[in-house]
Parts: C-alpha cells; sequence; structure tokens
C-alpha cells in the first residue's frame, strides 16, 4: 500500500485572508474542531489555525495545539482541492486524543471536498 504524497503547506498569515474565510460563513464542526473553507479559483490549498486563549492559556498549549494540527494536515490534505480553510479549535486535546483527531480532521475534509464539488456542479 502506497502513502499519498504529503506535501508543504501553504499558509494563511494574513489578517485579510484570515477574514475573507470566515466572512465566506461557511463550516463544519466537529467535537475538537471547526473548519471554515472558502472555496477557490487556483488549486492550492491554504491553511490557517486559531486556537484562542480561552481554549488553553498557555502558549506552550496554544503552540503544540497548531503544531500538532499542522502536521496532521500535512498528510491529509491531499483531500482538499481548491479551497482556503481555518481549522478553529473548540476544546483542549492533549496526544491521548491524536487517533480521535485525525479521524475528525478526515471526515470533515471529506465534508468540505464533497460540498464544494457539489457546489460546482449546480453552478455548472
Amino acid at each position: 500500500m502506497h502513502k499519498p504524497v504529503i506535501s508543504k503547506l501553504v499558509m494563511i498569515r494574513k489578517t485579510d485572508e484570515f477574514s475573507s474565510v470566515f466572512s465566506f460563513r461557511r463550516r463544519f464542526s466537529s467535537a475538537f474542531l471547526v473548519i471554515h473553507y472558502k472555496p477557490q479559483a487556483v488549486t492550492e490549498t491554504k491553511v490557517g489555525f486559531v486556537v484562542a486563549k480561552k481554549i488553553a492559556k498557555l502558549a506552550v498549549d496554544r503552540n503544540y495545539m497548531r503544531r500538532v494540527l499542522r502536521e496532521l494536515c500535512r498528510q491529509e490534505l491531499h483531500i482538499l482541492n481548491s479551497v482556503d480553510i481555518v481549522i478553529q479549535v473548540k476544546k483542549p486535546f492533549k496526544n491521548s486524543h491524536f487517533l480521535i483527531l485525525k479521524q475528525e480532521l478526515v471526515m470533515l475534509f471529506d465534508k468540505i471536498q464533497h460540498k464544494v464539488m457539489q457546489e460546482k456542479i449546480d453552478h455548472a
């Protein structure tokens, strides 16, 4: 069994880019995550992460969550096409939640891709 190609992430860094994804008002959520998305005309997928101080007071914990999400995205982003996403953490997670988090991320990515493809078909 071969592994999918693991690519370098293109990050959303600017406030305007985050705002454009949030203002598109499309999202899917699970127990740990909320993923906001916005379809794009270009083929690359951009990713941004939001971990609020309300979720984890210590910067160390917020950075850990971002690091875990970044790695999971790097492994699973091949599912998505032409979409900007912002992943927002709903509740704190530890390393014991890794497999659950991965399953949630894959499920949400599948939902997003299905919805985006459905919208493209409807508009065509």
